[in-house]
């Protein structure tokens, strides 16, 4: 069987290519390289460098390869920094999603894998979130996650396209992107400490998450389509125990042998508490593997210390700078004073 994986030179992408690859797939991979890494990609896949907003691209591929299954990762998902790149949000997670969806479906492939993101719930009254709570997302990475999931939803009502659509939350592990200064608030940390600072909070540290290790999603995205019963359906996946970011700082600490020290910072406009219910994925996926945190931390920090710190960059292109978080603010200051 043929499977694309977009964005698996990325974190969550790198992994659901490997475990494809462990199940007898050929994959291409499809990339951009704008936030993942080359060595990321599984030897065994073929690597294709280039951008799912590339349509002549994104067509000759569906052309030459026929694929059977899209597993479609390729996403900026920093959800706080979205409110001020729209159009580059929008460009890339919607727009972009939308030239697969075109090509898969005059290409009549079997299944779509979707990795959305429980940022759809936005400030959900209901917690832990199920897949039946409202979804009124709070910032624009939340909003085109949405659009995509209703757009799989009439192309299998008008063109049969199946979908199975996955939303995850607040995953860490190996690869992650700890350089990017934006996202991913466990590689932050990680860095943070491997260069002597301290690590940021934004607002008093109270705001709750459950942090998911990789190890436990990426596997069962990949076995998704081998279980017909899952096309169609929506599943939260993730962790199940929420902490609040400032446990998450005590914790990061003591994977990586340090002191706790933490530089608060001005609280930025999201949502405060959001974790999710996965009834309905143990159930259709029973045996599903929970990593404790202080273990994938563990396993993340070993990881971490290997590679080193990672040099990051500010976001090039602010499109609104409008209440943009002065922290950030910080960020491109110092990038245009080197």
């Amino acid at each position: 069987m043929n499977a694309l994986v977009t964005g698996g030179a990325g974190f969550i992408g790198s992994h659901v290519a490997d475990h494809l690859i462990g199940r007898g797939y050929r994959v291409t991979v499809l990339d951009d390289l704008s936030g993942g890494f080359l060595a990321n990609v599984p030897s065994a896949a073929r690597f294709v460098e280039g951008s799912i907003n590339d349509v002549a691209l994104v067509d000759r591929l569906f052309s030459e390869d026929k694929f059977d299954y899209v597993f479609h990762l390729a996403a900026y998902a920093a959800e706080g920094l979205s409110h001020f790149i729209k159009r580059f949000n929008y460009t890339n997670n919607l727009l972009g999603s939308v030239n697969l969806l075109n090509a898969s479906v005059r290409s009549h492939v079997k299944c779509f894998v979707f990795t959305s993101s429980i940022a759809v719930y936005g400030e959900c009254p209901e917690l832990p979130m199920t897949e039946e709570s409202r979804a009124e997302p709070e910032d624009p990475y939340g909003i085109a996650k949405l659009a995509v999931e209703q757009e799989l939803r009439v192309s299998k009502k008008l063109f049969g396209l199946e979908y199975i659509i996955f939303r995850p939350h607040n995953v860490y592990g190996e690869r992650q992107n700890i350089g990017d200064r934006y996202r991913n608030v466990v590689g932050i940390f990680m860095n943070q400490i491997l260069q002597g600072k301290p690590m940021s909070v934004f607002g008093d540290g109270s705001q709750s998450r459950a942090f998911s290790y990789i190890g436990d999603v990426a596997p069962l995205i990949a076995q998704s389509v081998e279980a017909p019963e899952a096309y169609g359906q929506v599943f939260n996946i993730g962790a199940d125990q929420p902490c609040t970011v400032n446990q998450l700082a005590a914790a990061v600490a003591r994977a990586m042998g340090a002191s706790p020290s933490i530089r608060y910072l001005p609280a930025r406009q999201e949502v405060l508490h959001a974790f999710s219910s996965h009834d309905k994925v143990n159930r259709l996926f029973p045996g599903r593997s929970a990593v404790e945190l202080e273990e994938g931390l563990r396993r993340m920090a070993a990881w971490v210390k290997e590679h080193g710190a990672r040099a990051g960059k500010p976001f090039g292109e602010i499109e609104v700078w409008e209440r943009f978080p002065e922290a950030w603010h910080d960020l491109h200051s110092e990038a245009v004073s080197r």
